[in-house]
């Protein structure tokens, strides 16, 4: 009740040229009643009866969008109706928004006796399964908007289809129509990091968070901690929750500013405030639900934290999926240098749902493109053809090719770190382009260009350099700058002048004894670390700064 039947109803029957009929409607035209009239004198036994009766005869005729009771589906035969004889989709809300639309509606005989939101909540444990069982698919309302429904609906409906417009209740809110899609879950692929006593799983799949199964096998101990931030909590916080709480876990939340320059240490105290007032013990599981920052932040706690407990990451945008949430690296900045503070801690498990995706900007969807194309790049010539190829359907945000590019990433990047976990040589590959990209962060000042961005840019300043020692040739170079342009990336840096690049370029993990060290490509697909002649630097910063 109240997730928006009548009015999406409505504006469907509108764009499809059918009929509406509100399938409540119909039964006080019958009975002459009024609905809470008919609970009141009849009994809701009865007045599910009629509903029965009602939506069986209505689900015979063609050409119509019916909005359905919320309590329609308890009925067995109603079910089987809506699956057979329509397409049903599920509006969900959250108990929150239900609440909201709801609270001054006198004529929902089930809201006026004890506590509505405990009534909302039950009726959500019920009704849910047998939404999920009808459901052909889901559509998240979040904050009613017609048109936002409407591009959800119909980008799932030929015109020539009729509708049937079904259910509400929990789960998450969406705020934007890029989050409203929600198809039936697909098989989900798990890869495995192989670190003998500390290996883990990294499950990736769509409705990941959706699955209390999923979630109650990756997720140990029955205390959970989620450490999420500003703009991800509004999107997936609650739904979670309901997650969890269906698996029967206690869950404590903490919610941070967003931004890469929240990746702080005053940021992480307050993770710490909120553990121990909470009173969280040694067997409380620290959960990452947000991006790079808060899955970095979040390893760092789940390490210090009584010296160690565990935590499993959540990554809900690309650039995490494909590379932040994989290895145990966590940390935070310092002002002198990005990541000089933290800590390698493995996960218990990665949890990837890529439907996350459809709520990332699109700026944030190229940032996680740039580590992408590193992959690409650093090991895997051929992946790095396919990204070429495929770049106009990463960027359209296409399911098949995300899927594909995500689990090729962590591939490569499992395999790296099941050979070198703490960076002992191999693994330094991964920083490709991460030299120039770090200096332009700290630089710029952190949040000014999005991690991916400076990666992005420092992948064509590593190519140029690659090029300038003779190890790729000019047709190699152009190749990785086009890439990375094709991404929505910059391939231009700023011009911090040379003093200060070298400065920034100083504070960097890999350099040993003051020399600057760097990943270059020798050729595409290889790589080679060392340090380089000033002279041949300063030509890169000349050419590749404006």
């Amino acid at each position: 009740m109240g997730a928006g039947k009548t009015t999406a109803g409505k504006a469907l029957a509108k764009k499809l040229n059918k009929r509406f009929i509100d399938s409540d409607h119909e039964i006080e035209a019958r009975t002459g009643a009024t609905i809470p009239l008919i609970f009141e004198i009849e009994g809701e036994e009865s007045f599910r009866r009629r509903e029965a009766e009602v939506i069986r005869d209505l689900t015979a005729q063609d050409g119509i969008v019916l909005a359905t009771g919320g309590g329609a589906v308890l009925n067995a035969e109603s079910r089987a109706y809506l699956k057979s004889r329509g397409t049903v989709i599920y509006l969900r809300a959250s108990v929150h928004s239900l609440l909201q639309r709801t609270s001054h509606d006198k004529n929902r005989p089930l809201l006026q006796k004890g506590d509505p939101r405990k009534t909302l909540e039950e009726l959500t444990r019920k009704r849910d399964p047998l939404y999920r069982e009808v459901a052909h698919f889901i559509v998240d309302t979040g904050r009613p908007n017609v048109q936002f429904l409407m591009h959800a609906i119909l980008s799932q409906l030929g015109p020539e289809h009729g509708a049937v417009v079904a259910g509400a209740s929990e789960n998450k809110t969406a705020d934007s129509a890029s989050n409203a899609m929600m198809p039936p879950p697909s098989k989900s692929q798990v890869l495995q990091v192989d670190l003998g006593d500390r290996s883990y799983p990294i499950t990736i799949g769509q409705s990941l968070l959706d699955n209390p199964e999923i979630v109650a096998a990756k997720i140990p101990g029955s205390r959970v901690a989620i450490v999420t931030n500003t703009v991800v909590a509004p999107l997936y916080l609650e739904q979670l929750n309901f997650t969890l709480a269906a698996a029967g876990k206690k869950v404590t939340t903490v919610v941070l500013p967003d931004g890469e320059e929240e990746k702080n240490w005053e940021n992480l105290m307050k993770v710490f405030d909120v553990l121990l007032s909470e009173k969280c013990d040694r067997k409380t599981t620290l959960i990452a639900l947000g991006g790079g920052v808060i899955g970095d932040m979040t390893g760092f706690a789940a390490a210090a934290y009584m010296r160690g407990v565990p935590f499993v990451q959540i990554p809900t945008t690309l650039l995490s999926q494909v590379d932040s949430s994989v290895g145990g690296k966590t940390g935070i900045n310092h002002p002198l240098g990005k990541n000089m503070i933290g800590a390698f801690y493995q996960p218990q498990a990665v949890i990837a749902d890529t439907l996350t995706l459809n709520t990332l900007p699109d700026r944030e969807l190229s940032a996680g493109l740039s580590e992408v194309i590193k992959h690409g790049a650093i090991i895997d010539a051929p992946f790095f053809d396919w990204i070429e190829t495929n770049m106009g359907k990463l960027r359209a945000r296409d399911p098949e090719a995300l899927a594909y590019a995500i689990r090729r990433s962590c591939e490569i990047k499992a395999d790296v770190v099941r050979q070198d976990e703490r960076e002992g040589g191999l693994r330094a590959i991964l920083n490709f382009g991460h030299t120039f990209g770090h200096a332009i962060e700290a630089g710029m000042g952190y949040g000014v260009w999005l991690h991916g961005e400076a990666v992005g840019c420092g992948m064509v300043m590593a190519a140029d350099m690659s090029h300038r020692l003779g190890f790729i040739d000019m047709a190699t170079r152009d190749r990785i700058a086009a890439v990375v342009k094709d991404a929505g990336l910059p391939t231009v840096a700023p011009n911090l002048g040379n003093e200060r690049w070298l400065e920034l370029m100083e504070v960097d993990k890999k350099n040993e004894g003051g020399q600057i060290k760097f990943i270059l490509l020798q050729p595409l697909g290889k790589t080679v670390i060392m340090p380089v002649p000033q002279d041949i630097l300063l030509q890169t910063l000349a050419a590749c700064t404006s």
